[in-house]
């Protein structure tokens, strides 16, 4: 589908099944369809903590991925709480895969767990990464909006740090991750890809990474997740000036 729409590339969350996992098997399908792999997402999702053993070791192997399908980036949620050690390791860990590898560890901004009135810090040592030393951070559109935060700043204060972009939109709800089609929610998406398209954003321009991250999982009529897909394709060329 990423072919016949045009896109450029792909990224590739790691998760249980094999064929995610493995670099054989994603470098044929990379050859097959002519799309180079962009970024690899480490399975440190709630869902994907079974994946790959310790929590170091997601990282780890996760760079050593990226390095066998030719790409030099990680995206990396911050730790849970309840991780200890690893959590107060965390930093100087992303430095030491970083430095020993040369693949980028872009720790992506998340949100705070919400229910019934109260707010929950789940992720250490924030669930907003940019006030951090992190040398690579990953925006995404859709947990800044759950986070009721603000992209275009974050964008701005982070300049050059950015490296990677999870293109989609949400509602400023405080609770809900929508990951919507860009343009469909209430985000600053348009004038943040216009302020990362110019060539004085950060140093030398946006050096990274646009990978739409898009909700089609209730669409289930023929041609709805193509016309999503293309939509987003087509907000992301027009605003980053690619048109």
């Amino acid at each position: 589908m990423a072919e016949d729409l045009g896109y450029d590339g792909v990224e590739i969350m790691v998760t249980h099944r094999a064929e995610t996992q493995l670099a054989s098997v994603i470098n044929e399908c990379s050859w097959r369809f002519g799309l180079p792999v962009l970024a690899i997402h480490a399975p440190t999702l709630l869902l994907t903590q079974q994946v790959w053993g310790s929590a170091s070791d997601k990282l780890w192997k996760s760079a050593d991925l990226a390095k066998q399908v030719g790409c030099d980036v990680v995206v990396a949620h911050p730790p849970f709480r309840w991780q200890g050690n690893y959590a107060e390791r965390f930093p100087s860990l992303v430095e030491e895969i970083e430095e020993h590898t040369g693949v980028a560890i872009a720790v992506e901004n998340m949100y705070p767990w919400r229910a019934g009135g109260r707010e929950a810090a789940m992720y250490l040592p924030h669930w907003n990464p940019v006030p951090y030393g992190y040398r690579h951070v990953t925006w995404d559109f859709s947990h800044a909006a759950t986070a009721e935060d603000d992209s275009y700043e974050n964008v701005a204060a982070l300049g050059s740090r950015l490296r990677h972009v999870h293109l989609t939109d949400g509602w400023s709800n405080g609770f809900k991750d929508d990951h919507l089609v860009p343009g469909h929610g209430n985000q600053r998406v348009a004038e943040t890809l216009q302020l990362i398209s110019q060539p004085e954003f950060g140093e030398g321009g946006f050096q990274g990474g646009v990978a739409v991250e898009v909700s089609t999982r209730s669409k289930r009529k023929v041609g709805q997740r193509e016309q999503m897909l293309g939509e987003s394709l087509a907000f992301a060329r027009e605003y980053l000036g690619q048109v």
